[in-house]
Parts: structure tokens; sequence; C-alpha cells
């Protein structure tokens, strides 16, 4: 049977949180590099975030993953947006926080996620969300997001 030669290994439940959490953040990281700088304060609405807001937003998300994934006490919102002013300093911080949590990620015996995938689950499941608000900060600046652009 050479067909089943071809057939892939099913996944550790690690190797599919590194995938899934890669996946999601590399697609935040392209918008947060692509989006114009002099669109960073753009809001939906007066009340909303702004687009550097969400992004800082997500990686408070990777922060708490990462610290959380260590042991450590964290909050959700340790960081501030008013101190993330420009769009290097919030691109940044998310390349920062990504690489962080993704150490911490790899870090983690692979069998504890046979336990608990927590807090990567809930993580990659909060950026995810926010990527969709993204999507919608580029359509109503009629822009194409990076992912749905054609290759």
């Amino acid at each position: 049977m050479a067909a089943a030669s071809f057939a892939q290994q099913p996944k550790t439940p690690a190797e599919e949180l590194a995938g899934a959490f890669a996946y999601i953040n590399r697609q935040v990281l392209d918008m947060a590099r692509d989006f114009p700088a002099d669109k960073y304060d753009y809001k939906l609405r007066p009340e909303m975030r702004t687009f550097s807001a969400v992004i800082v937003h997500i990686a408070s998300g990777n922060v708490y993953a990462a610290k959380a994934g260590r042991g450590e006490k964290v909050k959700w919102d340790e960081l501030d947006p008013a101190n993330y002013t420009t769009k290097d300093q919030a691109v940044g911080l998310l390349e920062k926080s990504i690489a962080d949590a993704t150490a911490t990620l790899k870090s983690r015996p692979p069998e504890s996620f046979h336990q608990s995938v927590e807090p990567w689950i809930s993580v990659i499941e909060h950026a995810g969300e926010h990527y969709g608000l993204l999507v919608a900060y580029y359509r109503a600046n009629g822009m194409v997001p990076p992912a749905s652009r054609k290759k």
C-alpha cells in the first residue's frame, strides 16, 4: 500500500497547539506590519479600541500565555496600549510576545497537554476573534487584508 506510506502521522496535542498558535499569530503579525502607520489610531467606532490598541491587546494575550504557561501569576491586560504609541512599538511588542510565548509553549513537556491545553487554547481563540476585528478595520479603510490578497 504505497498510499499508506504518504499518510501523515497524527499530531500530538502539543504539536496541534503550537501549529494553531503560530498560524493565528502569523496572520495578526502580517496585518500589524502591513497596516499603514498613519492609520494605527483608526477606530471603527469612537468607543472601540484603535487598531494599535487591538494589536497590544492581542500581545497581552500572548504575554499572559507565556507567563501562565511558566506557572507565573499574571493578569490578562498587563500591557497598557498608551505605552505603545507608534506602529514600530506595537509591532515590536507583538513580535516579542509571540517569541516569548512560543518559547514557553515549546519548553512544556508534551505530555502536559494531555492534562490541559490552557492557557493556549483560550489565547488562540482570543487572537482569532481579534483577527476578525482587524479584518473589519482593513475593510472599513478600503483595504484588503494580507491573507485575502491574490497570490
